[in-house]
């Protein structure tokens, strides 16, 4: 947009009557002279357009610095995007996020975590009793990361992501623009939408955390069977020794790394890169673009 678009733009939402005034003005043939237009122009109204250089003198009158601009300027403004409709969560989404708060009391009350720890043992017993625990740690990591993956791709409305996205950064450029030309009713205007958009963060979230109640719901039960299975010595051996990089060889149930213990460390490193391979395998998208 030129600078004179954004001058008349700024004139107009001052005074909305000039967006007729220009027009009658831009019909005007040769120069504009005040005495052949002070019936329809009021003097404030020919003030500011000479203050602010969109009438410029010639010969004996005047006449548009920019025309074209004006003619934009004058030119109804992009609206911005409405903000989409929030989804709303089922019964069984508020379900599975009451069931991922219960889990995580998990590890702080051992009677859920001996019964949850218990239940999956059934499960995953049988492969803890055939592989290495750091295995059986990497299986769980590929596990997780998939169903991760599906949940995401399928629980959350990436066009709706997209949208509340799309609507936040048109906010910022309008209002990087009004603060360049110094169009301070422009700033404010923006501001009261920016306080209206607040409720598209909620929306956000709302999408985020829905697909979030699923994944903890499985999620959480593994990490503790995996907890479980480490605090109450099932583990030992040649079972809980492992070589990593840069840390060489390391203990599940007593190694550390920084302040977190090895095996969330090794899981964590399985699972994000397990997740990465298989969002390329399956060409899923998992951000809104």
């Amino acid at each position: 947009m030129s600078r004179t678009a954004e001058k008349v733009r700024s004139l107009v939402r001052e005074d909305p009557e000039l967006a007729d005034v220009l027009e009658d003005l831009l019909d005007h043939e040769g120069e504009i002279r005040w005495r052949d237009v002070k019936g329809d122009v009021s003097s404030g109204q020919w003030g500011r357009l000479l203050e602010k250089d969109v009438l410029v003198e010639s010969g004996e009158g005047f006449e548009f610095a920019d025309p074209d601009g004006v003619r934009e300027g004058l030119e109804p403004e992009e609206e911005l995007d409405e903000s989409p409709e929030s989804s709303s969560w089922s019964k069984w989404d508020k379900l599975a996020a009451v069931g991922s708060f219960a889990a995580i009391l998990g590890y702080n009350f051992q009677p859920i975590q001996n019964t949850i720890g218990g239940a999956v043992e059934v499960v995953l017993g049988p492969l803890d009793a055939m592989l290495p625990f750091y295995v059986v740690v990497m299986a769980l990591a590929v596990l997780t990361g998939l169903y991760s993956t599906l949940l995401q791709a399928n629980l959350t409305d990436m066009s709706k992501m997209s949208k509340y996205q799309e609507r936040a950064q048109q906010l910022q450029d309008k209002m990087s623009e009004a603060k360049e030309r110094g169009d301070e009713a422009e700033i404010e205007r923006l501001r009261e939408e920016q306080m209206e958009a607040f409720g598209d963060q909620a929306g956000m979230l709302k999408e985020q955390f829905r697909p979030m109640a699923w994944i903890m719901l499985l999620t959480i039960p593994a990490f503790l069977w995996m907890y479980w299975k480490l605090g109450t010595g099932q583990v030992t051996g040649e079972e809980v020794q492992m070589v990593l990089p840069l840390m060489g060889e390391v203990n599940f149930n007593t190694g550390r790394a920084l302040v977190f213990p090895v095996w969330i460390i090794w899981y964590m490193v399985c699972s994000f890169s397990f997740s990465n391979v298989i969002r390329k395998a399956l060409n899923i998208q998992t951000t809104p673009t």
